[in-house]
């Protein structure tokens, strides 16, 4: 489901600071991590909005597996450090906005590193199980095409990806079953109303879109919708829900959308023909 799995990993932080793990969202990374350049700076708030200036580490871990190095997400978490200590930030943390998967590979270290417990363990033990998402866990960097769908890009068939690249950032699968489930449950009560104050940006203006934590909020006249979407090699998702109207979506293909045309276009077209 690719970057759907960021509301998986925003809802890990909230649960650690559930559990008592983190006391705070704007905690900086230095008290989890005092060699972190800038951490002093960089709130775990600004992590899941996309707010840390971080720079993104995709396209050169990419490239690093294309030429067959394997890089697992500790040693991504330090050449993330090492670009930071070469380049600096992309910019002042708070001051900008830019989608970048970096923060979310970092926040799933902090799940491993205050929980003391494996990221995808701590999802199952305190996301997947207790609302019964028995079809929702880490991808295979391979599918089986006997029990998944064939991935395809422009009419070919892909569906091979190394899941350490994503990490706590789009590395999980699932179905439309289980995400439906994990939608309503974002929608109605997993959340208490506190925390839903924290996460779901508010006060969007109309035609624009804005970044909470872990989750888009787009705006079109009265009408407002908390979403997200992913994009992984084969496959496009999204999910989201309109409390108005108490309007659940859940969109999983094997038709690739790299350019995201085809969701932004459902997007508006659900947002002005039907529940407007």
């Amino acid at each position: 489901m690719g970057s759907v799995t960021k509301t998986i990993t925003a809802a890990a932080v909230v649960q650690l600071k559930r559990d008592g793990l983190i006391q705070s969202f704007d905690q900086t990374l230095d008290e989890f991590d005092t060699e972190f350049q800038n951490g002093d700076q960089i709130t775990i708030a600004q992590l899941l909005a996309h707010q840390s200036g971080v720079p993104e580490y995709q396209l050169l871990v990419e490239g690093a597996y294309e030429q067959e190095e394997t890089l697992d997400e500790g040693t991504i978490y330090d050449l993330i450090k090492e670009l930071i200590l070469e380049n600096g930030l992309d910019f002042t943390p708070g001051s900008n906005k830019q989608y970048c998967n970096s923060n979310y590979l970092i926040a799933a270290m902090l799940v491993e590193q205050v929980s003391k417990m494996p990221y995808h363990d701590y999802v199952q033990q305190k996301i997947f199980n207790p609302l019964g998402m028995s079809g929702s866990y880490k991808g295979t960097d391979e599918i089986d095409i006997d029990t998944h769908a064939q991935g395809y890009l422009n009419g070919s068939p892909i569906s091979s990806y190394p899941m350490d690249i994503p990490f706590g950032a789009g590395d999980f699968s699932s179905t439309p079953s289980d995400m439906e489930t994990w939608t309503n449950a974002a929608k109605t009560d997993w959340f208490t109303e506190a925390e839903k104050s924290e996460i779901f940006a508010k006060d969007v203006p109309s035609g624009y879109v804005d970044f909470g934590l872990g989750w888009f909020t787009i705006q079109e006249g009265s009408t407002t919708m908390y979403w997200h979407g992913g994009d992984i090699n084969g496959y496009w998702s999204m999910i989201g829900f309109i409390p108005e109207y108490d309007a659940t979506i859940v969109l999983l293909s094997n038709q690739q959308d790299d350019t995201g045309t085809q969701r932004n276009t459902i997007i508006e077209q659900v947002l002005t023909k039907e529940f407007n």
